[in-house]
């Protein structure tokens, strides 16, 4: 059977067009990969080469994946792709043209952390306030302009970005701005974004690269479109503006990272820009139920700005969404284990097939806290990454300090770690010289009895450069991998976590020995990709761009565990059953996405893309009451609720012992009634739940009166509900509040009743 075959309709007409302008319009779980790598075989099925193909993914692992199916249709011709992300991809072709820039071609690649230490560098040097020119804030407003194209030189003429800065109290990060971008340049580095800036400049500047690239890469393939920045998006403009035959695939409904720059008009407005476009719209969801397409549907419909399109599926009609309202986001925590277990017993499900999402990371705490009373193993996706530890990142700047001896904040992490005697005063001295006489920190240091430091500070330094330089010299006779453990071993750093035998202490030791396993598996590595002309290099330099360049979902572990992660973190992931938890206005959508209609639609967007997750199980959430901000606040549920269609969803209600108090208003305080008050005959089937008899009243403690509570009394709190308490010290009593669990109730305050 023919490739082609296992394609429907649509998406083989989308492969089969290989010539001049495509737009794919892919909605969630409707095959794109497979249709871009069918692509890519069929390109070469028809005489293309792989060496002309160029294909851009945001992920690692998407690129991987892409290459090793076109690898089973085509065989090892498919390794000769230019198959990567943005990032990577730019990265080889600046190693090879840096110097056109005036960089080194082994220049560093800074990643966020390393940027903000050079950021917090130069605001202590210029003597600016840091409460307000903090290291993220500064570091956004730079990255911002360069996603934009724009420089520290533009940037300073820019009224509108200057006038933004004043206004919030910030008028020197235009300072700020071209001092970075100075000492990047002196350092030899260039950041995430400088990937992308430099790029630009490589083509913009200079016609011979700009025609080499532009005859190298014929046909061109961009995934997740909607995704793309304008920097990427005038990159690929020039890239394709000889042949045209560029086709991107995405889905504006799933386009969710304006924060990061990502600008959702590159996909609207893709028609304009050409004219003779061709539009293939895949439809068929091949992942969800009926119901978990059809809930999608009727909260994307809402959003104006958008490419229509209708989503369905043959699959089949599945459960009902079930719809949760807790008392609290700790009572949502313990629902929403207590459905992993049920449904696990029922199905077989393992822990792996289960996400729970959430709008932001703060949410993960009352998740966690339930998971582990159940017992229930699970991690935390996008959490710190093996190479963001800190004895790895110890080793790693030694490492990158080898490969570019200019590497300013590399220099810095190490040069007194472990302690060699060279204080900060002293690396602050050194920077004034090499600020004043237009020199790297490096070059200081290699010269340091020119500068008139006193015969001690002479000798440790000295000591130091000699060192590095030793190590350098080895790695130009040893592999990567012999390199470094000579440098983790005779720097010290092995040693200084070898005699910490704290359990904490071995971890890191552990993580240096599994740093030293990753270079070991580099280098032995046979299943190389190569470039054309270019030759597999297993050099330093190369796996320390591999390591600096990868994403989260290119560090996910399959172990099995339940997925915790912000809806951000999840997309491009799909899993049997999904807990959309933290449906409640200001929340989600987030308060921040109030201002606008753009900001809030996104929003809508970032639902959508929470519920297309789900294969099997969709189970949404919200809480009448959540602490926020050190104080308990009632929410109501989120206005995406409203916009579903109730004979969709599943009612299951708050227990009995809820206060009335923390019931919002509208559809939920009567059960059967639809979101907006419309009646649903299968809302009535499934009522939430209410009591049938008269509950005795209930007699409030004053909080002179708090010593009448003893040991063993029947309790009631108006967010935990009913318990018994179990152990009293002086003000303080321990209740045990059933599902929940035990907690400490200051009695004077607690606003705990007495039941008769």
């Amino acid at each position: 059977m023919s490739y082609l075959d296992e394609l429907n309709e649509v998406q083989r007409q989308a492969v089969e067009r290989t010539e001049g302008p495509v737009m794919i319009i892919a909605g969630p779980g409707s095959g794109k990969t497979r249709v871009l790598t069918y692509r890519i075989a069929h390109l070469l099925k028809q005489g293309a080469s792989p060496f002309n193909i160029l294909s851009l993914t945001f992920t690692n692992k998407a690129a991987k994946e892409m290459k090793a199916r076109v690898e089973q249709v085509e065989g090892l011709e498919a390794r000769s792709l230019w198959i990567g992300t943005f990032h990577s991809v730019f990265a080889r072709i600046l190693r090879r043209e840096a110097g056109r820039l005036g960089y080194p071609p082994n220049f560093s690649i800074y990643d966020t952390q390393d940027a903000k230490n050079l950021i917090k560098s130069i605001v202590k040097e210029l003597n600016l306030n840091t409460d307000y020119y903090k290291p993220n804030i500064v570091y956004n407003r730079i990255s911002s302009a360069k996603n934009a194209l724009i420089g520290p030189v533009r940037y300073a003429r820019n009224f509108e970005r200057t006038s933004n800065d004043e206004a919030s109290g910030r008028p020197r990060i235009k300072d700020i701005y071209a001092e970075y971008a100075k000492r990047c340049f002196m350092a030899g580095a260039m950041d995430f974004d400088d990937l992308l800036f430099k790029m630009y400049e490589l083509l913009a500047k200079f016609e011979d690269i700009r025609q080499s690239y532009q005859d190298r890469f014929k046909y061109i393939m961009i995934d997740e479109f909607q995704d793309t920045n304008h920097a990427q998006y005038e990159i690929v403009r020039i890239l394709a503006e000889k042949h045209k035959n560029v086709a991107v695939v995405g889905d504006d409904a799933q386009s969710i990272y304006a924060f990061r720059g990502a600008n959702i008009q590159n996909i609207l407005n893709f028609e304009k820009e050409y004219k003779d476009l061709v539009v293939f719209k895949l439809e068929q969801n091949y992942r969800s139920t009926k119901e978990i397409v059809n809930l999608a549907n009727q909260v994307i419909k809402k959003n104006k700005n958008q490419l229509k399109k209708s989503i369905w599926t043959d699959n089949g009609i599945g459960q009902r969404i079930k719809l949760l309202k807790a008392a609290s986001d700790n009572e949502e925590g313990f629902k929403v284990a207590d459905t992993i277990k049920e449904i696990q017993l029922r199905k077989h499900f393992k822990n792996k097939e289960f996400a729970i999402l959430y709008r932001t990371n703060a949410q993960s705490r009352a998740m966690e806290d339930a998971l582990r009373r159940q017992g229930i193993p699970y991690a935390v996706y996008g959490g710190t990454s093996f190479y963001q530890r800190k004895e790895v990142k110890d080793l790693l700047a030694y490492l990158k300090l080898l490969v570019n001896p200019k590497d300013e904040e590399s220099l810095k992490r190490i040069v007194n770690y472990p302690t060699r005697g060279i204080g900060a005063t002293t690396l602050q001295k050194c920077q004034l010289v090499a600020n004043q006489n237009n020199l790297t920190l490096w070059e200081v240091l290699n010269s340091i009895d020119t500068w008139g430091f006193n015969k001690r500070v002479s000798k440790v330094v000295t000591s130091f450069t000699t060192m590095i330089r030793s190590f350098a010299s080895e790695l130009k006779r040893k592999d990567a991998y012999a390199a470094a453990s000579a440098v983790a071993k005779d720097s010290g750093l092995l040693g200084l976590l070898y005699n910490d035998k704290s359990v904490e202490g071995l971890s890191r030791f552990e993580n240096l020995q599994e740093l030293l396993n990753s270079i070991k598996e580099f280098v032995e590595n046979d299943d190389v990709e190569t470039m054309e002309e270019e030759s597999a290099e297993r050099d330093l330099g190369t796996y320390l761009q591999s390591v600096v360049l990868m994403t989260d979902q290119d560090q996910e572990k399959n172990d099995d565990t339940v997925k915790l992660m912000t809806i951000h973190a999840s997309k491009g992931l799909e899993f049997k059953a999904v807990f959309v938890v933290g449906l409640e206005e200001e929340l989600f959508p987030s308060r921040m996405a109030m201002g606008t209609v753009e900001d809030l639609e996104e929003e809508r967007r970032l639902f959508y893309v929470a519920v297309t997750r789900a294969e099997d199980i969709l189970q949404l959430s919200f809480a009448t009451t959540r602490y926020r901000y050190g104080s308990l606040q009632y929410c109501k549920p989120s206005r995406f609720i409203d916009e579903i269609d109730a004979t969709n969803l599943e009612y299951v209600g708050l227990r009995a012992a809820a206060s009335k108090a923390a019931t919002p208003p509208g559809q939920w305080n009567s059960p059967g009634k639809a979101s907006g008050g419309a009646k649903s005959s299968r809302a009535k089937m499934n009522p939430v739940k209410t009591v049938a008899k008269q509950k005795l009243p209930l007699r409030e403690v004053n909080p002179s009166d708090y010593t009448k509570i003893q040991l063993g009394m029947k309790v009631e709190h108006p967010l935990f509900g009913k318990g018994q308490v179990i152990e009293i010290e002086g003000a303080i009593a321990t209740v045990e509040f059933g599902s929940i669990g035990e907690k400490r109730i200051y009695l004077p305050k607690g606003r705990l009743e007495i039941l008769n």
